[in-house]
C-alpha cells in the first residue's frame, strides 16, 4: 500500500458520512422517472435490465473503490488515470467527469424545478444551484450532513409509495402485459444503461478520497451505499411492475405519481412529486462537490487552470472550483434541457468509469481487494453500454472529448519549454 499523502483539503469525513454522500449520489430523480424509459426498452424484462445494470454498477464500484483506497487523493478516476496509466488518460477521464457531470449538475437542477414549479422549471433550477453551491462552500461536513437529510426524506417517501402501492392496487396485471415486453436481449441492454446512468454515484466517494479520515474505509462505504441503492431501486421497481404492469409503466412519464394514483391515493400525489424535487436537489449537492474535487486535482497538475485549484483557508474547499463549477452548471441550465444534457452526460460517465476500470486493471496482487476479472468485466461492459446509446450520442461525445484533448496537447506543446 502507498503512504498516506500530504493533502491540502481536511479528512473530516468518516465512513457514515461517506457512505451518505454515495447515497445521495444514487438515489436521485432516477428512481421517479427512469423506470418509463427502461420499461419502454425491456418490458417485463425491466428487472432483468436492473440485474445487468447492479453487475455493471459493482465491476465499475469495486474497480473505483480499491482504487481509492491505494491512491486516497481528490479527483477519482483522474487521479488514479495518471498514476497507473499516463498522463493522458488520467485527463481523459477527468475531461469527461467534469464536462458529463456538469450537464448532470443541470439534470438534477432541472428535474428539481420541473417537480416543484413545472411551469416555470428553469428559475428553481437556477435558485437549487445557489444554495447548493452555499452548502457546499460551508465544509465537506456540511455537505454529508445535509445530504444525509435530504436521503432520509427520500427514503421515506419511497416506503410509503411502495407500502401504499401494493396494498391499495389491487390484483397485479399479469406480465407480460404488452408490446413493450418484446424488447429481447438489445432491450434489456438498453434498459440496462438506462437504469446504470441513473444510480451510476458512487464515484462521488472516490472523488472526496482526500477528505476521508481513513482512505481504507473508502471501499466499504462504497459497498455498502451501492448494496442498499440497488435494494431499494429493485423493490421500487417490483411495486412499479406489479402495480402498473410493463406497458402501464412505459406509458407514465411519472411512474411512482401513477402507482399513487392506481392506489387511490391522491394525497400521495404531491408527496411523490416533493420527494422527487428532494431527491434531485440530493444528487445536485453530491455532484457539483464530485465535480468541483475533480477540478481542483486537474487544476493542481496543470490540466485546468491553476486558479481552480485555490483551497478556502478555513474551511477546507475548493471554493473556486466550485464556484466555477455552479457557473457552467448554471450555463447548461440556461441552453439546454432534461433531454439534452442527460444524452450529454451519459456517453461521457462510460468514458470515465472506462478508464478507472483498466487503471484498476493495473493493480498489483498486493493492492487487490478483488478479483481482477472484475475489472476486465467492468471495461467490457462499459464499451457494450457505450454501444447501446444512440449513435448520435456516441458520435457527438466522442467528437467533444477528442477537440478537448487536441486542445490540451497543443497547449501543453505551447507551453513546453
Amino acid at each position: 500500500m502507498t503512504r498516506e499523502p500530504d493533502s491540502r483539503l481536511a479528512r473530516r469525513l468518516g465512513t457514515g458520512d461517506a457512505v451518505a454522500v454515495g447515497l445521495g449520489a444514487m438515489i436521485g430523480t432516477g428512481v421517479f422517472v427512469a423506470w418509463q424509459p427502461a420499461a419502454s426498452a425491456a418490458g417485463a424484462w425491466l428487472l432483468a435490465g436492473l440485474a445487468v445494470a447492479a453487475f455493471v454498477a459493482f465491476c465499475n464500484a469495486t474497480s473505483t473503490a480499491q482504487l481509492a483506497a491505494v491512491h486516497p487523493q481528490a479527483g477519482g478516476a483522474y487521479h488514479y488515470g495518471r498514476q497507473r496509466l499516463g498522463d493522458a488518460w488520467g485527463a481523459l477521464a477527468g475531461y469527461a467527469f467534469v464536462l458529463g457531470k456538469s450537464a448532470s449538475c443541470a439534470t438534477a437542477a432541472l428535474a428539481a424545478g420541473a417537480y416543484l414549479w413545472p411551469a416555470r422549471p428553469v428559475p428553481v433550477a437556477l435558485a437549487a444551484v445557489v444554495v447548493v453551491t452555499a452548502v457546499n462552500l460551508a465544509g465537506v461536513t456540511k455537505t454529508a450532513r445535509v445530504g444525509a437529510a435530504l436521503v432520509a426524506a427520500v427514503v421515506a417517501v419511497l416506503v410509503v409509495v411502495v407500502v401504499t402501492g401494493l396494498a391499495g392496487a389491487g390484483v397485479a396485471p399479469s406480465w407480460p402485459d404488452g408490446p413493450a415486453s418484446a424488447g429481447g436481449v438489445l432491450g434489456v441492454l438498453g434498459s440496462a444503461a438506462v437504469l446504470f446512468y441513473a444510480f451510476a454515484g458512487y464515484a462521488r466517494i472516490t472523488t472526496l478520497g482526500e477528505e476521508v479520515r481513513d482512505p481504507a474505509a473508502i471501499p466499504r462505504a462504497v459497498v455498502v451505499s451501492l448494496t442498499a441503492t440497488l435494494v431499494l431501486y429493485a423493490v421500487v421497481g417490483l411495486t412499479v411492475l406489479l402495480v402498473l404492469g410493463a406497458s402501464g409503466t412505459a406509458e407514465s412519464a411519472q411512474p411512482l405519481r401513477a402507482v399513487a394514483a392506481a392506489a387511490g391515493a391522491g394525497w400521495l400525489e404531491p408527496v411523490v412529486a416533493a420527494g422527487a424535487a428532494v431527491a434531485a436537489l440530493g444528487a445536485l449537492l453530491s455532484l457539483q462537490a464530485g465535480v468541483g474535487r475533480t477540478a481542483f486535482a486537474m487544476a493542481s497538475s496543470g490540466d485546468l487552470p491553476r486558479r481552480l485549484a485555490t483551497v478556502d483557508s478555513r474551511r477546507h474547499v475548493p471554493h473556486v472550483a466550485e464556484l466555477v463549477s455552479a457557473v457552467v452548471t448554471v450555463l447548461f441550465v440556461l441552453i439546454g434541457d432534461l433531454a439534452t444534457t442527460l444524452a450529454a452526460s451519459a456517453f461521457a460517465v462510460l468514458v470515465y468509469y472506462a478508464v478507472a476500470n483498466t487503471a484498476s486493471w493495473r493493480l498489483a496482487p498486493a493492492e487487490r481487494r478483488w478479483p481482477r476479472w472484475l475489472s476486465a468485466a467492468g471495461l467490457a461492459s462499459c464499451v457494450l453500454l457505450a454501444a447501446s446509446l444512440p449513435w448520435r450520442t456516441v458520435v457527438a461525445g466522442a467528437a467533444v472529448l477528442a477537440v478537448t484533448m487536441l486542445l490540451r496537447w497543443a497547449l501543453r506543446r505551447r507551453t513546453r519549454p
